[in-house]
């Protein structure tokens, strides 16, 4: 399926989930990632959510990597360049949401991508590859592309990947790992 289709579907999936849900599934995610070894790592990048979209409540995430003294960057969207700028964010920065919804850094360190550990990526769903659909700004992509090539990328799914995505064009980055509710 194209990811035009696949993004229409996945919103309405997401649509339907109720905030416990998003809350349950969202610590089920996290509780994976306790599992394996990637809260070794040091500067960690996480997306804010945007609660009007569904998305995975990633304060849960932050308040663990806090209790851990791990080094928190967020992003602040530049939308006339489609890309994104990284801010540490400590307990003391101001957030406020830009004209979509997504909190942002008012005034913190900016930190490069070179500097990043670990990405986690939001998605609307992924597939076997580890390729992902997103919004389709490719904001991500960009991103991830200035990374280091020794960077862990981890998408945080609500749903189980598909099979194939069928329309990765070769500026989408393929994920290394995706971390998914199991339906």
């Amino acid at each position: 399926m194209e990811k035009s289709e696949l993004r229409k579907q996945y919103k309405q999936k997401r649509k339907q989930l109720t905030e416990d849900e998003i809350r349950l599934r969202s610590l089920d995610l996290l509780r994976q990632l306790k599992e394996t070894d990637v809260f070794e790592n040091q500067v960690f990048h996480i997306f804010l959510p945007i609660e009007k979209r569904k998305e995975v409540f990633t304060w849960f995430f932050i308040e663990f990597l806090r209790m851990k003294g791990k080094t928190i960057v967020v992003s602040k969207c530049d939308f006339k360049t489609t890309t994104l700028e990284h801010f540490r964010l400590d307990k003391d920065t101001i957030l406020k949401e830009n004209h979509y919804g997504v909190p942002e850094p008012i005034e913190a360190k900016r930190v490069m991508p070179k500097e990043l550990d670990v990405v986690f990526v939001p998605l609307l769903i992924s597939d076997s590859n580890k390729y992902r659909v997103g919004y389709g700004k490719g904001f991500y992509d960009r991103f991830l592309a200035e990374c280091r090539e020794d960077v862990r990328t981890i998408g945080l799914n609500f749903f189980e990947p598909i099979d194939h995505i069928t329309d990765v064009n070769s500026y989408d980055v393929s994920l290394s790992e995706v971390v998914f509710n199991s339906n």
